[in-house]
């Protein structure tokens, strides 16, 4: 297995962050989303805009030529506007991503130990994600200390307390 840095998000890692939000939109083999479809629905662009806000907090994961392979980052959301994994005012939620040919490698449990340590070092509680029932990640945010607190029509949300 090559090894991998993982690295803090930057301003200019907002175009690779957009390419790893329709990575996790297109979790299901062959049932792809469209680029286009995904970056210009209010769901996902709510991730994106304006990156990087004063909260916002990511990482990048690199393989040693340098090349980007997987990001994962939290902001907080308003209660008026919130993102698909809202649990509440002052909790970060999370969105991972990781090319296909690098998934099953590690590289998302890195990320979320790096995310969670960047969390718990800001003094926050908690940290919530959204997934879509039947996606294989499951298994690695459960794994992670993510447990299930509400469920919606085909996604549940999860929280992993940090303290």
């Amino acid at each position: 297995m090559p090894a991998f840095v993982v690295r803090a998000a930057t301003q200019s890692d907002g175009a690779f962050l957009a390419d790893m939000v329709v990575e996790a939109a297109n979790w299901r083999e062959g049932a792809a989303r469209p680029r286009h479809e995904v970056l210009t629905s209010a769901d996902y662009q709510r991730y994106l805009t304006g990156w990087m806000r004063p909260a916002d907090v990511g990482v990048v994961a690199q393989v040693p030529t340098g090349e980007a392979v997987g990001a994962a980052w939290f902001r907080l959301f308003p209660r008026s506007e919130p993102g698909f994994g809202y649990v509440g005012t002052g909790v970060p939620e999370l969105v991972i991503g990781v090319r296909p040919i690098w998934r099953a490698h590690g590289i998302g449990r890195m990320l979320l130990h790096r995310l969670a340590d960047e969390a718990r070092a800001r003094g926050y509680a908690r940290l919530s994600l959204s997934v879509e029932r039947g996606n294989y990640a499951v298994a690695l945010y459960r794994s992670e200390g993510f447990a299930v607190t509400q469920s919606g029509i085909g996604r549940d949300t999860m929280v992993k307390l940090l303290r």
